[in-house]
């Protein structure tokens, strides 16, 4: 009796292993962050998601067929292993600026004292205690002074807990290191001046960041296309470091893990985009991507 029962066992096992990915309900069009790969030889579909990085709390919301993705899914990615120290933590010790360098060496004594105001007065902050950290770093402090609300939340941190609830294996494209990188690639006194003119411009910032978020909650991904191309605020002439590379890299790394696992992934919405997003790089690669349903 007891070898029936291991057999029957193993069987079961075997079959819950062997099960299909329940099917996702196709969108009718574009206007959605939640993507379904499959062509080109691949025996089970993957997933693509686009993220905020810091969203409201109240307006993160996952529907059921994103819920799904992530069951359906062998392996999660994220930019970053979320899920690893050395990549959260650990970040504390690459926000610094190489060489020594300081925000004093990159302002002018005028340019510093408004700088240091801004953050005396609005953020409560003493700038000194980020004397040292990269400007587009400090860019960061900004965002949450942006938000319409009280609570704050990283999308991708909200997914984490869900992922970790499914016990899937989380990954990621990028380290920490490789990250800080990207920042050290464009000079830093470049990034002091789009601080600068971030602080001399606030209002104005504040009201695109809300733009942002509201194309983003609507799911518009040429909506989002054009905003990152606006030269008055967008990633402008750091396109090719923050993204387009970014986005050639982790397509080269699909390559290789779509022969392994199928995978859900989540990066930030930006890289979704246009003629150097994602998509399209998959889409040039002779995969199949199509556009899923994404209302909770």
């Amino acid at each position: 009796m007891k070898i029936i029962y291991l057999i029957a066992f193993a069987f079961l096992l075997q079959s819950c292993h062997a099960q299909k990915p329940v099917p996702l309900t196709k969108n009718a069009n574009d206007n959605t962050l939640l993507w379904e790969i499959t062509g080109k030889n691949l025996k089970k579909p993957s997933y693509i998601f686009g993220t905020f990085h810091l969203l409201c709390k109240d307006d993160i919301h996952f529907s059921a067929n994103l819920l799904q993705a992530v069951k359906n899914a062998d392996e999660v990615y994220f930019e970053m292993d979320l899920d690893d120290p050395k990549n959260t933590l650990g970040g504390m010790f690459f926000m610094n600026m190489q060489n020594g360098k300081t925000l004093k060496d990159l302002y002018s004594e005028q340019e510093y004292e408004k700088v240091n105001k801004f953050f005396k007065d609005s953020l409560k902050m003493n700038i000194s205690f980020f004397n040292k950290m990269k400007p587009m770093m400090l860019e960061a402090l900004l965002y949450p002074r942006m938000m319409p609300c009280k609570t704050p939340s990283g999308v991708e941190m909200e997914l984490l807990s869900i992922v970790k609830k499914e016990k899937k294996e989380v990954k990621g494209f990028e380290t920490i290191e490789f990250q800080s990188g990207i920042f050290d690639s464009i000079p830093y006194d470049v990034q002091a001046k789009a601080l600068l003119k971030d602080i001399d411009s606030t209002e104005k910032y504040k009201a695109y960041f809300v733009k942002m978020m509201n194309i983003y909650k609507a799911q518009q991904l040429e909506g989002i296309n054009n905003i990152i191309s606006d030269t008055s605020f967008g990633t402008g002439e750091n396109n090719d470091a923050l993204l387009k590379n970014r986005n050639e890299n982790w397509v080269k790394q699909l390559k290789l893990i779509f022969k392994k696992n199928n995978i859900f992934m989540a990066v930030g919405a930006a890289h979704l985009t246009g003629k150097d997003g994602v998509i399209a790089l998959l889409r040039k690669e002779g995969y199949t991507l199509h556009p899923i349903e994404n209302v909770k």
